[in-house]
């Protein structure tokens, strides 16, 4: 990987945006429990306040969810690495399908991390600005869609791994239907204040389901807005 921080100086960053904001950023992960290096080193330079409004960008660093507009949140970087980790901690998928673009923070994580992302999202203006930070760094290997995440992206399934950035009620079960036999879904699931991260994973014996903990994430909607 070639590192984004050097590309120009609004990637580059200062003060409260800079390289120094990150590798604090990354300690505290470290100290939070992720241990995947692949994850850590992909999140120490990717700039996180170029997914944020810029008067918010000081806060980038922060290991907190802030607003995107929209009634949508960047989530935690915390969330971000954790999803991530459980992703790709059995093997390195190769297709990997996002349901809930947002930002467009977690799908750039990916893409520095596996061959080809697509990522689906119900709001367009919010996948309008992450198809421009997108571009502005250069991420080539990201195809994205407007459209009801909950179907999916049938079209171009099956995916090798599938990563749900809002919570359902519970798994949408079309959702499975686009993995490989041995793929991986990771999904937070349940109502507000009761919600938990889970990880389905395929295998000899069918799907196997294992909660990572509690999470709080916005709802998963239908639609297209």
């Amino acid at each position: 990987m070639s590192p984004l921080s050097s590309r120009d100086p609004a990637t580059r960053g200062l003060g409260m945006t800079s390289q120094r904001a990150r590798d604090r950023m990354i300690a505290t992960l470290v100290e939070a429990g992720i241990r995947d290096a692949r994850v850590l080193d992909v999140m120490r330079q990717l700039p996180r306040h170029l997914f944020i409004d810029e008067a918010l960008a000081s806060r980038a660093y922060e290991n907190t969810a802030l607003p995107i507009g929209q009634g949508q949140t960047i989530s935690q970087p915390y969330i971000v690495a954790r999803m991530t980790e459980a992703l790709i901690e059995h093997a390195l998928p190769r297709r990997v399908l996002e349901v809930g673009t947002g930002s467009g923070y977690q799908c750039a994580v990916l893409a520095r991390l596996v061959e080809q992302v697509y990522t689906v999202e119900r709001i367009e203006e919010l996948l309008r600005n992450a198809r421009r930070r997108f571009r502005k760094l250069g991420l080539a290997n990201i195809r994205s869609r407007h459209d009801d995440g909950r179907l999916g992206w049938p079209d171009e399934a099956p995916f090798d791994a599938i990563i749900v950035t809002a919570a359902g009620a519970a798994l949408e079960p079309g959702l499975l239907d686009q993995l490989v036999p041995t793929g991986c879904l990771v999904a937070p699931v349940g109502p507000p204040g009761r919600q938990e991260l889970l990880r389905v994973r395929g295998g000899e014996e069918g799907w196997v389901s294992e909660r990572l903990g509690a999470v709080s994430f916005v709802p998963l909607l239908g639609g297209t807005g």
